[in-house]
């Protein structure tokens, strides 16, 4: 099988004070974002679990690579954090609005991340993503994003997803088809739920 569950051992290790400062900071932001300019789509999501996420794949030498991109990057909390533990870090957000504050954010901690506005379906792979149903929020509309990056999917060593209920199995089908072998999808489920995939060969599932 094409993705692989790669098990995922949390350590209660104390958040370092950047860290701490910028995820305290991001949550003012949203609170008031939130309270001004409501973007149904986006649900903030677990920022300390996340860097624990982030810091064991990163310690562990989990990840081929250091690049990092993070599918629907919402306020680039997620991005800024895989900064902090040195990932060569970027965002692909739809929502305009969400890439204004996530590049104001970034700006303010110095942080050496880009965003871009699109959508992280690959050009070429709306036919594969929408075959498979309709989705609350998921779109292909603007799919120059990895343009933009200057990247293809393949060249990624890390993804991060929140994905939707019904966003989730495209999200991992997209990541299946275009990820490189040996490159990681880490996505968030509420609470405190993350699940880690590793892309095993570059073999196509047999529909």
């Amino acid at each position: 099988m094409p993705l692989r569950d790669v098990p995922l051992t949390l350590t209660a290790a104390q958040l370092p004070p950047e860290a701490g400062r910028l995820i305290r900071e991001a949550d003012a932001r949203i609170e008031r974002f939130q309270t001004e300019c409501r973007v149904p789509a986006f649900v903030p999501c677990d920022y300390e679990t996340a860097f624990a996420v982030l810091h064991a794949i990163s310690e562990g030498a989990l990840a081929r690579g250091r690049r990092f991109c993070e599918w629907g990057s919402g306020f680039g909390v997620v991005v800024g954090l895989a900064a902090l533990l040195e990932f060569d870090a970027c965002g692909i957000e739809i929502e305009g609005s969400l890439v204004e504050e996530a590049r104001k954010l970034a700006d303010d901690f110095d942080l050496p991340v880009e965003f871009v506005q699109g959508s992280f379906v690959p050009r070429g792979a709306e036919d594969r993503v929408y075959s498979a149903g309709t989705y609350s929020w998921l779109t292909t509309e603007g799919d120059y994003a990895y343009d933009d990056l200057e990247l293809d999917v393949s060249d990624l060593d890390v993804v991060f997803a929140y994905p939707w209920p019904d966003e989730e199995a495209v999200v991992c089908d997209l990541f299946e088809r275009y990820a490189g072998v040996g490159a990681l999808l880490a996505t968030y489920h509420g609470g405190v739920e993350f699940r880690l995939k590793r892309k095993v060969s570059g073999k196509k599932r047999r529909r």
